[in-house]
C-alpha cells in the first residue's frame, strides 16, 4: 500500500467508483492533492456536483484508516490506481474503482492473457463439465481465468482452473472481502487465493445487492481479453457481463446449447448476434496464441466431446445432459417428495483427499436412482445452498450428474 491508500479510500468511501474521478485525477495530479485542494478549489474546478463536493467535506481521510487496518489484519492488499499492480484496462473505465482489495497475488491482475468464464448458477451437468474442461485446457494453456467466485458455472471455472498445472484464476466479488455472502463457497476462495486472486472493489464489509453484482461484472469484462458465456438463459445476469465486453471493445464467445431449452435461450441468442461459438478450447486460444506468445503455448486441440470422455463421462450423459437443462419436473395433485431411493450396492469408489467434508455428506446420500436436490438436502441435514454447492463439486469430479426430471445421480 503506498502512503496516497487512505486518501483513495476516501474517495471511495465518499464518490464510490464516480464517472468523474479521472476528470478529477487529471485536474489535480492524485487524490492527496485533490483532498488538500479543499471545497472551494472543488467548486472552482467545475467538474462536480454540489451534492459530491458535500459527500468529500463530510469525511475526511483520517476516518478511513479502519479499512487498510482491516487490510492488513486478513492479509489483504488495497490496490490502488498509482500502483503497478492496478490494472492499467481498468483505467479504460469512466467508473474506475479507486480501490481494489485483493486477497491473493496482485500480479495476476496485470496478466495480459486473461479470460473470462461466465454462466448461470444454475448449471446443468453439461454446462458444469464443459466449463471446467474449457477452463482447465484454458489455464494450461498460460491463460488466467477471471470469474465471479458464484455457485454454478462460476466456481465450475474456477475449479477447472485450479487443476491444472499451475493455473490461476481470479474470482471478482459483489460483495466485501469481509462478507459473509455465500460462505459455502469459502473453501473455493481460499484456494483461489493461493493460486491467484479473489478481488472486490467494495469496502471490506459491503452487503451483496442487486445493485453490486452489475458493477461486479464490468471488472470482470474489463480485465480480461475476451468473454466466453456458458449456459445462459434470457435474464441470464451474464449477459450484462456479455454487454459490458461488448462497451469495453472486448472479444466476446459463447458455447452453444440445447435450443429448446431455456437454460441456453442467452447464450445461443448471443451467437445469432455475432458471437464467435466455442466447441472446443482452441476457439478461444486461436484468438490469443499470437498476441500473447510470452505468456501462452500451444496445448493438444481437442472437442469438448473429447476432453469429457477422457474425464470418464459417458455418452448417453453426453447427448441427454443439455436437453433436460432448465426443465422442471411434473407436479400432480397427488405427488409427494420422492426420498433417496435405495439402491443395490456400487462398487466403492475412493473420493479425492480433496473433497470437502459436505460433499462426503452428500455423496454418501446419493443413489444410482436420482433424487430431488430438496430431498438430498433433507436426507444429508443441509440447507439447500450448501447442498447445490456440494453436489456442483461432486459433479466436477465425477461423482454425480443431472439425469431427466432435474435428479441429482451417483455415478
Amino acid at each position: 500500500m503506498t502512503k496516497d491508500a487512505i486518501y483513495w479510500v476516501w474517495l471511495l468511501r465518499t464518490l464510490g467508483g464516480s464517472t468523474v474521478l479521472q476528470d478529477l485525477m487529471h485536474y489535480f495530479g492524485s487524490a492527496q492533492k485533490l483532498y488538500e485542494a479543499g471545497p472551494a478549489q472543488w467548486r472552482i474546478c467545475g467538474l462536480m456536483t454540489g451534492w459530491q463536493i458535500q459527500k468529500l467535506s463530510q469525511c475526511s481521510p483520517s476516518e478511513c484508516g479502519d479499512v487498510l487496518r482491516t487490510c492488513r489484519d486478513n492479509g489483504w492488499l488495497a490496490v490502488t490506481p498509482d500502483t503497478l499492480w492496478y490494472p492499467r484496462r481498468l483505467w479504460e473505465l469512466r467508473d474506475m474503482p479507486p480501490v481494489l482489495f485483493v486477497w491473493g497475488d496482485p500480479t495476476v491482475l496485470a496478466r495480459e492473457a486473461s479470460i473470462a468464464v461466465v454462466g448461470t448458477r444454475k448449471a446443468s451437468a453439461y454446462g458444469v463439465r464443459v466449463a471446467a474442461a474449457l477452463t482447465e485446457t484454458l489455464a494450461e494453456s498460460g491463460a488466467v481465468i477471471v470469474s465471479g467466485g458464484a455457485l454454478g458455472i462460476d466456481s465450475a471455472a474456477h475449479e477447472g482452473a485450479l487443476r491444472a498445472e499451475g493455473g490461476k484464476t481470479v474470482a471478482v466479488l459483489g460483495c466485501g472481502l469481509g462478507t459473509p455472502y455465500l460462505q459455502e463457497n469459502r473453501g473455493l476462495r481460499s484456494r483461489i487465493a493461493h493460486n491467484g486472486a479473489v478481488v472486490s472493489e467494495f469496502l471490506p464489509f459491503s452487503p451483496a445487492s442487486r445493485a453490486t453484482f452489475p458493477r461486479r461484472n464490468r471488472i470482470i469484462s474489463c480485465l480480461s481479453r475476451g468473454t466466453v458465456v456458458i449456459e445462459a438463459g434470457e435474464r441470464s445476469g451474464s449477459l450484462i457481463t456479455a454487454r459490458c465486453a461488448l462497451e469495453q471493445g472486448r472479444d466476446l464467445f459463447a458455447v452453444p446449447g440445447d435450443v429448446v431449452s431455456s437454460a441456453f435461450t442467452g447464450a445461443n441468442r448471443l451467437i445469432h448476434d455475432g458471437a464467435k461459438p466455442v466447441f472446443s478450447p482452441r476457439d478461444v486460444l486461436e484468438e490469443y496464441l499470437y498476441r500473447f506468445p510470452d505468456e501462452l503455448h500451444e496445448v493438444p486441440d481437442k472437442s469438448f466431446c473429447e476432453l469429457l470422455r477422457a474425464a470418464g463421462e459417458t455418452p448417453e450423459t453426453l447427448s441427454r445432459a443439455p436437453q433436460t437443462a432448465g426443465r422442471r419436473p411434473r407436479k400432480t395433485a397427488k405427488a409427494k417428495p420422492e426420498a433417496p431411493s435405495p439402491a443395490a450396492p456400487a462398487p466403492a469408489r475412493e473420493l479425492p483427499e480433496a473433497l470437502s467434508d459436505r460433499a462426503r455428506a452428500v455423496y454418501g446420500v446419493l443413489s444410482e436412482a436420482g433424487a430431488h436436490i430438496d430431498d438430498i438436502a433433507a436426507a444429508a441435514g443441509l440447507p439447500a445452498g450448501p447442498c447445490l454447492a456440494a453436489l456442483t463439486e461432486l459433479e466436477l469430479y465425477g461423482f454425480a450428474a443431472l439425469s431427466e426430471g432435474r435428479k441429482y445421480r451417483k455415478i
